[in-house]
């Protein structure tokens, strides 16, 4: 068997997008609202027609008509709202239209960063989403290095590092630095980073070693032949190795092969393919861009929500089943009645299985239910849920027998002195020095008589309590 491959393939223009997820606190969403509006960040809604081409390049304009009807009424009311609130997803967008460069393994690709996203989902989930464009011709092999490093917020391995990004008049050495100092420093002291909150409110530490996940539409050049290995390349954002040769990430044309049926979409082969995978979801066409205004359009509109949707489950269900993982038995019995209420409301509220009506919207949405296994991770949380009902369950089980047992005890106790325990001496004003001369059934009724009111008192101090703590716990998770 021949080894695969690699073909050239020119690339005039390309549209990439980021997606950076992050934690915040709850109880700051307001104050980070003002603080992006004070920004100059609009809240999105489609009834402001004014932001159809605001945001995306130029000559593109995305339809707000066409998004509201494409997905589910249930699912709309959240990706839409009319009004930021802590259960929807609510999106502030600011154009920026700034230039700049990336220098990496001796090559330099100029960019231009159209916009900025922030995405505020339920659970105190943010996503940043980064808009630019790569508009110099240049080979897929270097536009596919410019994803794969600018992705990397903080590189660590050492085939991240090494590249610089220069704008007009700055220069950084990584990407977490030209975004959090340069573009959008207001959102740092919101993000939650390197601890954890008490109970299941802290950062991500399931996150994928601090990296984005990329979306991209690449315009090759017309007349070109779109070949098995360039597709499976984009996928694998295959660039260039450290010898700095155009490289990929098999040699194996059987493994090739089985990639791509399982995560490209060929319907418009054999001039323009999407490929999915855990890095990137993008497409590449070799035909004008004059031709492809419309799926241009969809990749910033639909397919953008489409993917910000399944973005999101991805990432709460990930968080789901860590926090299950890491839960205290012991310690963090309160919790878990917390994690019992998120699992429901994510299940009920969020995850659906269908969220699109086009054809198109489906087939995107199942490919990334299956690339992204979500429907294995939430039967994963649905088993947990089961789990985490039993063990409430068999607790509250455990208390009821203990309490019957005790109330039982006292019963039959009380049965045997015909349910009087009364001593002649309690009567009006009690002289405790007459105790030392009681005979033994007096005593047997003194202690049960004390012990019985001493219960009594801690039973209702007890759940009072825990009454006073769950509410107090609920009224601090609200303010997360």
């Amino acid at each position: 068997m021949k080894p695969m491959e690699l073909t050239s393939l020119d690339v005039d223009r390309g549209y990439v997008n980021f997606l950076f997820p992050f934690a915040f606190h709850e109880k700051n969403r307001q104050n980070l609202v003002d603080e992006l509006k004070r920004e100059g960040y609009t809240f999105f809604c489609l009834d402001k027609t004014e932001m159809e081409d605001a945001f995306y390049g130029q000559e593109i304009k995305v339809h707000h008509a066409e998004l509201e009807q494409f997905f589910f009424p249930f699912i709309e009311d959240k990706l839409f709202p009319t009004e930021p609130h802590n259960n929807v997803f609510s999106r502030f967008s600011r154009p920026f239209e700034e230039h700049g460069e990336l220098l990496v393994d001796g090559t330099t690709t100029p960019f231009h960063l159209h916009s900025l996203d922030i995405t505020l989902c339920p659970f105190g989930i943010g996503i940043l989403t980064i808009r630019l464009e790569v508009d110099t011709s240049t080979k897929l092999h270097h536009i596919l290095n410019f994803i794969h490093h600018f992705r990397v917020v903080e590189a660590k391995l050492e085939e991240e590092k090494g590249a610089i990004i220069r704008t007009v008049d700055r220069t950084f050495n990584s990407t977490n630095e030209y975004l959090f100092e340069h573009m959008i420093p207001c959102l740092q002291p919101f993000i939650l980073r390197e601890h954890r909150l008490p109970g299941y409110f802290g950062t991500l530490p399931y996150f994928e070693d601090e990296r984005m996940y990329s979306s991209a539409f690449l315009f090759a050049s017309p007349g070109q032949e779109l070949t098995n290995d360039q597709i499976y390349r984009l996928g694998q954002l295959d660039g260039i190795n450290l010898k700095g040769e155009p490289f990929i990430s098999s040699t194996s044309p059987d493994y090739v092969d089985r990639f791509l049926k399982r995560h490209v979409n060929d319907r418009a082969a054999p001039y323009t393919y999407t490929v999915t995978s855990e890095y990137t979801h993008s497409t590449v066409t070799v035909c004008s861009p004059e031709d492809m205004q419309e799926e241009l359009r969809q990749f910033m509109s639909t397919h953008y929500y489409n993917l910000l949707l399944h973005y999101f489950y991805r990432i709460m269900l990930l968080r789901l089943s860590f926090e299950h993982s890491n839960v205290s038995w012991k310690k963090d019995e309160a919790y878990v009645e917390e994690l019992i209420e998120m699992i429901s409301k994510f299940s009920a509220r969020y995850y659906f299985g269908e969220v699109a009506v086009r054809t198109t919207g489906k087939e995107n949405a199942k490919t990334f239910v299956d690339i992204f296994h979500l429907d294995d991770t939430f039967q994963e949380v649905r088993d947990t849920l089961q789990e985490l009902y039993r063990t409430q369950e068999n607790k509250a089980d455990k208390q009821q027998n203990y309490l019957l047992f005790m109330l039982t005890t006292f019963t039959v106790i009380s049965g045997i002195y015909g349910m009087n325990l009364v001593i002649e001496d309690w009567k009006g004003f009690t002289d405790w020095g007459k105790a030392p001369g009681y005979s033994f059934f007096e005593w047997v009724a003194l202690i049960i008589a004390l012990t019985g009111i001493g219960l009594s008192f801690l039973l209702i101090l007890t759940t009072l309590g825990s009454t006073i703590k769950k509410k107090y716990r609920r009224f601090k998770r609200s303010q997360f």
